[in-house]
């Protein structure tokens, strides 16, 4: 089906008249801008196809009747602040983000530009939107709240080694949602699963973090949804593996670079999606009208190969379910 639309958008692409491509020439580009808190070279270049895509699926095409300019916070809390408060000066007619640190930090600079956010895990709690069914303000795209992603992962986890009895709870509390550690902690006391709280610091504490709750006993890994943590996950990855912690993260990039599982949405088809708002708002629409919109797509993701290196055994109700299997 995502082969077949892309297919399609591109031989729409093929086909624009000559007469439309003129009269862009003659006018404006929409002046749109792309706020990160990765870096171009470590986001998930699916997620990034997916947004291109959608928008020629919408008629926007990059140098006919839209420009883009991407700003990258490459994992630094503070640049990604410093952009925010540079970017919302300048003459962009809509800045499109994913994650709450980003949207969090363009919200503080009091702009009154339109943001469409991707991917945000609860704006409502965090005070984003007023509510997703009428966001009020100037935000709106889509979100994973009410999804109860963090009490899946940790049921997945626990089903996959079930002789786990402490778990490692992974955070970075400056860019997640709020709440969303005690949704953790809640999963795992449901499941009689002990917890270890490790706040995912500057990125040379890593290593000390993880070897104190390895000291403490923890016997695998539930990370949070977290920019910060995407972006240092390959270093994640890898002290997960020194230290023996199965793991389970929020999508399938961990599983890819070497992480045992991962469970939520699909995170490609959301940014594919959010170009629907670009184009609405570009045309018109009030952003504070339009609907907040939920994942539609969800996926198991398993690294069979990071199960063989740590000695476990996948269940089939796993491998059944699973939507990515690495072998």
């Amino acid at each position: 089906m995502e082969r077949r639309r892309f297919f399609k958008a591109i031989a729409a692409l093929a086909a624009w008249p000559a007469l439309a491509r003129a009269q862009q020439s003659k006018t404006r580009l929409a002046r749109v801008a792309y706020l990160s808190a990765q870096s171009a070279e470590n986001i998930d270049p699916h997620s990034m196809t997916a947004l291109k895509q959608g928008l020629i699926e919408n008629d926007l095409i990059e140098g006919m009747n839209i420009e883009i300019t991407y700003f990258w916070g490459n994992g630094d809390p503070g640049r990604v602040k410093e952009l925010a408060s540079a970017l919302v000066q300048r003459d962009f007619d809509l800045i499109i983000t994913a994650g709450s640190q980003p949207l969090r930090s363009l919200m503080a600079t009091g702009t009154k530009k339109p943001l469409v956010f991707a991917i945000v895990a609860d704006p409502v709690g965090d005070g984003i939107v007023a509510s997703l069914a009428r966001p009020g303000g100037n935000a709106t795209g889509l979100s994973m709240s009410g999804t109860d992603l963090e009490s899946k992962r940790i049921q997945l986890l626990k089903e996959t080694v079930p002789t786990i009895r402490k778990l490692m709870i992974l955070h970075h509390s400056a860019g997640e949602a709020i709440g969303v550690v005690s949704a953790m902690k809640r999963a795992a006391d449901s499941l009689a699963l002990d917890t270890v709280f490790v706040e995912a610091g500057a990125v040379d504490e890593f290593e000390n973090a993880f070897a104190r709750a390895k000291e403490q006993g923890a016997e695998a890994l539930v990370a949070s949804a977290s920019a910060y943590l995407n972006y240092n996950r390959k270093q994640l990855i890898a002290l997960a593996a020194k230290h023996r912690l199965p793991s389970v993260w929020e999508t399938n990039v961990y599983v890819r670079d070497g992480g045992l599982m991962s469970y939520g949405p699909n995170f490609p088809d959301m940014y594919r999606r959010s170009a629907g708002y670009v184009a609405k708002i570009l045309r018109g629409a009030n952003p504070g009208e339009m609907p907040v919109e939920q994942p539609i797509k969800f996926e198991l993701a398993v690294n069979a190969r990071t199960a063989a290196s740590l000695g476990i055994t996948v269940p089939p109700s796993i491998v059944a379910r699973a939507d990515e299997l690495i072998e």
